[in-house]
């Protein structure tokens, strides 16, 4: 996931507004009374902001909870802000980490394919291409689309009713607990036919042996530090096209000549519509 495009460049600002000080993704412990058990109705959240920035508490500019997202009402809206707010603060903490492991030439000693007469390519030699935006660009068309599909089946796994009731949980705009991931490794009906040994949300169980308050505690450290993170990642994919970032400035990040909104390059042009993507590249005024 860390070497996957960033959504867009162009939201940086209003994921800054939106990091700093809304209430919106709060998680609690299940047993506390600010739980993450169900959505909060809109009086919470002054609350909840308080508990997440005591310093500015809630702030809310665009007004986002009081759009009433389908005609729900405001339980089913603030659940799918919350849940996309932990849900980018957890990406973008993985992206900021990958980021910087890339940037450092770090990557695995074996090669990447090289078997059934593919061309050998090892992690070295995507490394070697540049930065992390470049190196994503290096890759072979067929290692995107895999990477692409394991986020797709990701996304569709944690939106299914069907999965998350056999985890005794709800749709998070139906009352479910914002950023919940249904279980990979199960027995159940809804087991896969390969076995998947770990869960991607805490595979070791290490938040099962926390005591409620404590899971309080860490939940509202990492929805602090998602918002972080989303500030973070932005602001070295806008270090890397040149613009200008206090204290990104000086660190050595490689510039990345490329496109950072499109997620196939000229090397995937044998894709359906990728080469009028590519020729609509520079044409935008920015």
């Amino acid at each position: 996931l860390c070497c996957c495009r960033p959504i867009t460049v162009a939201l940086a600002s209003l994921m800054l507004a939106a990091a700093v000080s809304t209430p919106l993704s709060f998680a609690g412990a299940a047993a506390a009374p600010l739980a993450r058990a169900s959505a909060p109705a809109m009086s919470a959240l002054p609350e909840l902001s308080k508990k997440l920035n005591p310093v500015l508490g809630y702030w809310d500019p665009l007004n986002l909870a009081e759009l009433n997202f389908w005609g729900a009402g405001d339980d089913a809206t603030v659940g799918f802000l919350r849940h996309a707010e932990i849900k980018h603060g957890r990406v973008a903490m993985a992206a900021f980490v990958g980021y910087c492991v890339q940037s450092n030439g770090i990557h695995f000693p074996w090669n990447i394919q090289g078997w059934q007469g593919t061309p050998v390519v090892s992690f070295a030699d995507i490394a070697a291409a540049g930065g992390p935006a470049d190196q994503w660009d290096a890759l072979s068309t067929p290692a995107k689309l895999q990477i692409l599909g394991v986020i797709g089946f990701l996304e569709m796994w944690s939106e299914t009713s069907v999965v998350l009731k056999a985890d005794g949980q709800e749709h998070y705009v139906r009352g479910g607990k914002p950023g919940y991931f249904p279980k990979l490794s199960r027995s159940d009906e809804m087991a896969f036919p390969h076995p998947v040994p770990l869960n991607l949300w805490d595979p070791f169980g290490f938040t099962s042996k926390m005591t409620p308050e404590r899971k309080e505690k860490a939940l509202l450290a990492e929805v602090n530090n998602g918002r972080l993170a989303m500030i973070g990642i932005f602001g070295m994919i806008s270090a890397s096209k040149g613009l200008q970032v206090p204290g990104l400035d000086t660190v050595g990040i490689k510039p990345y000549a490329g496109e950072v909104m499109a997620p196939f390059a000229a090397g995937d042009a044998s894709l359906p519509f990728v080469s009028g993507m590519l020729e609509k590249i520079g044409t935008y005024g920015y």
